[in-house]
């Protein structure tokens, strides 16, 4: 007989609460994803055969994640990969993880189908990975600041068979390329609201890729700054044709209640047309130039 130490019901149950009582917004999802990873077993397998018993070294696995989720750290950071559209992307704490919201930038790509995409502050890769793989004719630049997440992304790539159809550059904006649609997430948190977020936040995810001074503009300032060299198009971003007729379009995402002065920065870079898009919650999070 095997041994066991006590039931799926029972390691559900208790760990929902404890979660619950530590602040965690959905302690039963979490505690089901973290189980389902300590045992391999699926979680509908876990709620249908509550009475199931767990094996001793698959709870102390359980009882280990749990324990760290406790402290706040993010269910993606402990499992190690997050869901983004058709893609299970590698996460750690040098890049953000993927959020739902984000998809919309994806879906402009869709219905653009553009010839050339740049995605600058690719993170983990999420966006350009996307687009890479539900739009295969498309050639795809992705950029970051930061060499820990062109790192993660990179390894995404290789991992997914994407490395030859996305190219990784360290930077911002590549030179001397041009562009169809440029899609960007940037930092967008102001200084102000950063005592208010999640924990899972502020504690756990790397604070250069959210914070952006003290309204949460700096990083789209910089973008659409007009100080650039001539032979670039009015924002700095090589676009094909005119931004102003509507020939090339950039895209962004934002945080609530910014849409108005991003879209603002974006119609004084050269871009005439523009257009906001919400997410599920409402909030206009995409600002689209065209």
């Amino acid at each position: 007989m095997v041994a066991t130490a006590g039931t799926v019901r029972d390691a559900l149950g208790a760990a929902t609460d404890a979660l619950a009582a530590a602040g965690v917004e959905e302690p039963r999802l979490d505690a089901e994803v973290l189980l389902a990873e300590a045992t391999g077993w699926g979680r509908a397998a876990l709620v249908a055969d509550g009475s199931a018993g767990l094996e001793p070294a698959a709870a102390r696995r359980f009882g280990e994640t749990v324990r760290r989720r406790l402290r706040r750290e993010p269910v993606a950071y402990i499992v190690g990969r997050k869901g983004f559209r058709r893609l299970d992307l590698a996460v750690d704490r040098r890049v953000l993880v993927p959020r739902p919201e984000t998809e919309l930038l994806v879906e402009l790509a869709l219905e653009l189908r553009p010839e050339r995409v740049l995605d600058v502050g690719t993170g983990s890769g999420a966006i350009a990975l996307a687009v890479a793989d539900e739009l295969p004719g498309a050639e795809v630049v992705a950029t970051d600041t930061s060499p820990g997440a062109l790192e993660v992304a990179r390894g995404n790539a290789a991992r997914l068979g994407l490395a030859d159809r996305v190219r990784f550059l360290a930077g911002t904006l590549p030179e001397d390329e041009r562009f169809d649609l440029v899609l960007a997430n940037l930092p967008y948190v102001a200084e102000r609201d950063w005592p208010s977020l999640q924990p899972e936040v502020t504690k756990w995810e790397p604070r250069e890729a959210l914070l952006a001074g003290p309204d949460g503009l700096d990083a789209y300032r910089d973008l659409f700054a007009p100080e650039v060299p001539p032979q670039l198009s009015p924002s700095g971003l090589q676009v094909t044709g005119d931004p102003g007729v509507g020939a090339a379009v950039v895209a962004v995402e934002v945080g609530d209640g910014q849409a108005a002065a991003v879209g603002e920065l974006v119609r004084g870079a050269g871009w005439g047309e523009i257009e906001t898009r919400r997410d599920l919650a409402g909030i206009e999070r995409v600002v689209v130039g065209r």
